[in-house]
């Protein structure tokens, strides 16, 4: 990713100026909502990253899809990367936001894997359950995968707990293996 640097630059100076007018609530959401928009839908991308395309045709797409949907100062980035011809790196801009905010603000990504989707109930305690751990707030994100059976891995930061059936079912037959029981007749 050649444009990593610049991506942070400019995400930094988003999040010193919505600081500044005390919105970075708000602007985090809307780059949520970018990122997000943008990764969903590969014509956008590719609209995005194209240099056969002018830059007008794409900040009329960009201001057609985001307008009313997103505050000034997410705008008024969609005009500072035109006049830099950058706009192709408003997907990398817009995470690299989500990053350095969610640190500002002492939040780590969590992942949990499940087989099946988590309800509400069992989310609000994985949630608390990270907070009595780490100390830190966390954003959920649940990834599904059958191939554990059932119960879960989470994953928060470097730590990681496997309550998985497919792990005990691993250390079981591990054991299994491992022994050099042999039966008295």
């Amino acid at each position: 990713m050649k444009d990593a640097r610049a991506a942070l630059r400019y995400a930094k100076a988003v999040l010193n100026l919505a600081k500044d007018t005390q919105i970075e609530d708000e602007v985090n959401h809307d780059m949520l909502l970018i990122a997000g928009t943008i990764q969903d839908s590969s014509e956008l991308k590719v609209l995005l990253k194209s240099p056969v395309i002018r830059s007008s045709e794409k900040m009329n797409v960009l201001k057609a899809v985001f307008t009313g949907k997103v505050n000034a100062v997410a705008l008024g980035l969609f005009d500072v990367l035109q006049e830099n011809k950058r706009l192709g790196m408003l997907e990398s801009i817009a995470k690299q936001y989500t990053i350095i905010y969610d640190f500002l603000k002492n939040m780590q990504v969590a992942k949990v894997t499940t087989a099946v989707p988590l309800t509400k109930e069992l989310e609000a305690k994985i949630l608390a359950k990270i907070v009595a751990l780490t100390g830190n707030n966390a954003n959920l994100e649940n990834v599904i995968n059958p191939a554990i059976l059932g119960g879960f891995v989470l994953r928060v930061g470097d730590m990681q707990y496997d309550a998985s059936i497919s792990n005990h079912l691993t250390q079981l037959k591990k054991e299994f293996d491992n022994s050099h029981f042999i039966p008295k007749i």
